[in-house]
């Protein structure tokens, strides 16, 4: 079903690599973050009389320590509650959550991801936050609509993210190439461009890396021709034509000598940001998430810009959208619901929060929150509020939540992707397998 949104190497090679990109591909989402062991969980009441509540969440070991400290202010604020961590890295998180959840040990407050969002919401694990009353009068009404399903609330974004396109400035003058006109370039030019770059630079510098292992990528050109990946219904919505549009574009760019070979190209996408083109100071172009610029910019050692990308005046409508850089949910059995729904409005509404949280899960959703913070980023991430800022007035609105058995949609992109750049299946093959398994992934 397709809806028109309105207005408002060998093969065996190959093989291995495709597993190795699908792990880096998901880890290169807006949200992941890094290694850290697990601590203990709670038993669900404090020895003093306290109300206790498990807040489970994913990342790094910075963030750690810093969710620690505002786990620590609410306290001081909320005497009488206490919060129980419970975190551990991106790649543990989801098995053990799913542990808990059947073995009925749901954190009372955890943290959630858009592919995951729809399944633990069909499945009665989180609560209608609208009925917690968790204050959202500050967050823009299109950010908030990103966490409903058949009208419940079941999270709540901690802050936004855009998949933009990251651009190397000296590179491109090191090339002898313009910075082009993010307002009105089409994706053809875009394929022009890198390959000017490519030419102009010199071997070993390439004017982007292949954007093809990420949906969001597909889903804002399918936005920009009036169509969506997902459809409100949880169907798929993006056409055949369109999805083969979107692969070509890597075929064009490796024609051209715009982008690296296939294996290239395979490994630079599991190297992350600091071992991308544009971390290693070898491409002047990369497509990423708006809150991965200040890891490029330090890896790179260079000034990056945020760029729109192409094709936001070519077609019907723009096609780039704010992403939750992740959700705060409750548990639905929560014995605990008021404490929690407490700590949640805590975490999105505190100022004191986001000064210390800066943008580490996003740029704040709460938007006086994010104005008090402004001050305080760093160079890179004030490009990137800037950036967003200028956004706001062009952006239509917000996909819908991924339905349920999006979560193998990596799986299903990085395969597919990779066996186009190593010419095993051509786009217009690669979009028939990939509305094929996508549409059984979600049931559609």
């Amino acid at each position: 079903m397709r809806v028109t949104i309105t207005r408002r190497a060998p093969r065996t090679t190959r093989t291995a690599l495709v597993a190795l990109t699908a792990a880096g591909a998901l880890a290169l989402t807006a949200c992941a973050g890094g290694d850290s062991g697990a601590m203990p969980e709670s038993d669900g009441e404090g020895g003093d009389g306290n109300v206790e509540i498990r807040f489970a969440w994913w990342g790094s070991d910075t963030r750690h320590e810093t969710t620690q400290k505002i786990i620590d202010l609410f306290e001081e604020k909320n005497p009488g509650i206490t919060v129980v961590p419970d975190f551990t890295d991106w790649d543990g998180y989801w098995d053990k959550l799913a542990t808990s959840v059947a073995g009925g040990d749901t954190p009372d407050v955890m943290t959630q991801e858009e592919r995951y969002l729809s399944d633990y919401a069909t499945r009665g694990v989180i609560a209608d936050l609208s009925e917690l009353g968790v204050e959202t009068s500050e967050i823009p009404e299109d950010v908030v609509a990103t966490g409903e399903i058949d009208g419940k609330l079941y999270g709540i974004a901690t802050g936004i993210n855009a998949y933009a396109l990251v651009a190397d400035p000296e590179i491109f003058a090191q090339a002898g190439v313009e910075m082009p006109d993010d307002e009105t370039w089409t994706w053809e030019d875009y394929v022009e461009i890198a390959g000017q770059v490519s030419a102009g630079a010199g071997d070993g510098v390439w004017g982007a890396q292949d954007y093809g292992f990420n949906e969001a990528g597909l889903n804002v050109l399918a936005r920009q021709k009036g169509e969506t990946l997902y459809n409100p219904d949880g169907t798929l919505g993006v056409s055949a034509e369109t999805v083969a549009q979107f692969f070509q574009v890597s075929l064009d760019l490796m024609a051209n000598d715009g982008q690296p070979d296939a294996s290239r190209s395979v490994e630079f996408q599991n190297a992350g940001p600091e071992g991308s083109l544009l971390g290693t100071n070898t491409g002047a172009m990369g497509v990423w998430w708006s809150n991965q610029l200040g890891a490029l910019s330090e890896a790179s050692g260079h000034e990056l810009e945020l760029l729109r990308l192409p094709g936001e005046s070519q077609y019907e409508r723009t096609g780039m959208y704010f992403k939750p850089a992740m959700y705060y949910s409750v548990s639905a059995t929560t014995e605990h619901p008021e404490e929690s729904a407490k700590f949640v409005d805590f975490l999105l509404n505190d100022p004191e929060v986001a000064a210390l949280q800066l943008t580490d899960r996003g740029l704040p959703s709460n938007l006086s929150v994010r104005e008090s913070i402004l001050g305080d980023l760093a160079d890179a991430d004030q490009r990137m509020a800037d950036f967003m800022a200028d956004l706001e007035d062009e952006i239509v609105d917000s996909p819908p939540v991924p339905p349920n058995g999006s979560a193998e949609m990596t799986d299903i992109m990085t395969r597919i992707n990779t066996e186009v750049l190593f010419g095993d299946l051509t786009p217009e093959e690669a979009a028939e397998q990939f509305l094929s398994e996508v549409g059984a992934a979600i049931g559609s």
